[in-house]
């Protein structure tokens, strides 16, 4: 029986939005319900190459637990179909601003998250990274990031968008701490606040992917 992995965008046109903190928050956090994980840097900027760098040098090559691809957007659904049977989630780190690349790993995608924080250019630029996720006819979900405790702005973000995590992301240090030395927060604070907010996110992720996996019942 083939194995298809569920693929993972982490997308958004406007840079800053922390994509690949999230990126690495996810695959951690996959990877410690005990399930195989991949992670695709398409990203130029190649942060989350930097982190399983880091990654390595603390753990060793053999047990970051962790399969790190770094590539073009081009050559992503090769890479998905060398991971069949062998990979349980495929997480995509895609580059801002909606070019070829980027549109390659929206398009690979079973979900696209689209992390947004709640300010005003933040809003117009994940408004126009939807936009290309209907255009594809890819399912997409918008996180709010970086929320301060009871942000009117947050409120106010959260009616832009339908498809929308009930939960968010908080504005909390141990996000950024964390990955320096190739970790995550819930590897170093499982208890966490931070680690509580990604757990959150992790439930609700699944959910969602589970329900879009769902067979469709037959019209009589």
């Amino acid at each position: 029986m083939t194995t298809i992995p569920q693929i993972i965008t982490i997308a958004q046109q406007k840079g800053g939005a922390g994509k690949t903190t999230l990126a690495i928050h996810i695959t951690t956090a996959l990877l410690q319900m005990g399930h195989k994980v991949a992670a695709i840097d398409i990203d130029p900027q190649a942060s989350l190459s930097h982190w399983f760098a880091q990654r390595v040098q603390k753990f060793g090559d053999d047990l970051t637990g962790v399969k790190l691809i770094k590539t073009s957007g081009w050559k992503i659904n090769s890479e998905i179909i060398s991971l069949k049977n062998k990979i349980d989630f495929i997480i995509i780190d895609s580059p801002p601003h909606i070019e070829t690349d980027a549109k390659a790993a929206i398009r690979a995608a079973h979900l696209v998250v689209v992390p947004m924080q709640p300010n005003p250019t933040d809003i117009w630029a994940t408004k126009a990274t939807v936009d290309i996720c209907e255009e594809e006819g890819v399912n997409y979900k918008v996180l709010l990031n970086r929320v301060t405790p009871n942000s009117k702005l947050a409120e106010v973000a959260r009616k832009q968008f339908n498809k929308i995590f009930k939960n968010t992301i908080n504005n909390r240090v141990l996000f950024a701490s964390s990955i320096q030395d190739g970790r995550s927060a819930t590897e170093i604070q499982p208890k966490s606040a931070a680690s509580n907010d990604i757990k959150a996110i992790i439930k609700e992720l699944l959910h969602s992917l589970k329900a879009l996996n769902k067979p469709h019942k037959k019209a009589a």
